[in-house]
């Protein structure tokens, strides 16, 4: 944690892997708009919280702010998509649509790394704070495999598109039999949060429409299960 308006401004300005900015609500003056410029500028996330949460966090003079220093040095998506191109496999990829358990998180990027995925693309706002507890439950692997943490998964999965990707959404809405994919394509697999699944806005977006077979009377998969199953298909396939 870097706490205080001026450390978290020289934080910013030295470039650290910020992961998010807690504000204390009703913060004002013209140190903190200049604070508030900057985050905006750089695209950091942020959220506003009771001075109280600030207080348990930390017992120093935060002075209404404290940053989350990530420890991971998260990728730029724009720039390792059409890298992914150029490469001598075809590319897989997995969109995690807000994954906000940090045992899934954890569990669905060790599994990425064991099963040779080449990157893992997060929202910015909205999913599991990749923290030591995150790291720890993947065993290591978040800092060995790319990850990327976009603000728009729409601008995303048109990159993707464009660099010769197939679109396929993890669903149990879907028609296709998650073994009728063709993952010996280029693929960003896109996995659902633990709650609603996909996102409305990404399904629309995705070439395929994929769901494993259900035969008992519960309706789905734990999402670190289900994300295992298709990645393992992907090697079942490639092999």
């Amino acid at each position: 944690m870097v706490c205080g308006l001026r450390p978290v401004m020289e934080a910013i300005g030295a470039e650290a892997q910020i992961d998010r900015i807690l504000i204390q609500k009703g913060l004002s003056g013209p140190i903190f708009f200049e604070l508030k410029h900057m985050i905006s500028e750089n695209g950091i996330p942020f959220q506003y919280v009771p001075v109280e949460k600030l207080n348990k966090m930390t017992e120093a003079n935060h002075q209404g702010v404290i940053a989350m220093i990530s420890p991971i040095r998260y990728h730029s998506a724009m720039e390792l998509l059409p890298q992914l191109q150029e490469g001598d496999h075809a590319a897989m990829v997995l969109l995690l649509d807000h994954i906000t358990d940090v045992r899934n998180m954890g569990a669905i990027i060790r599994t990425a790394e064991c099963a040779g995925v080449d990157a893992v693309i997060v929202p910015d706002h909205g999913s599991a704070q990749i923290g030591e507890d995150a790291i720890k439950t993947s065993s290591g692997a978040m800092l060995r495999v790319p990850i990327c943490r976009e603000a728009n998964m729409k601008t995303v999965l048109n990159l993707a598109r464009q660099c010769g990707m197939q679109i396929c959404a993890a669903t149990e809405k879907g028609r296709t039999m998650y073994t009728e994919v063709d993952f010996g394509r280029p693929t960003l697999l896109i996995m659902g949060s633990e709650d609603t699944g996909v996102s409305n806005e990404l399904l629309k977006m995705a070439d395929i429409a994929a769901a494993l077979p259900m035969k008992g009377q519960v309706q789905s998969l734990n999402v670190s299960v289900a994300a295992a199953i298709f990645m393992y298909e992907a090697i079942r396939q490639r092999k």
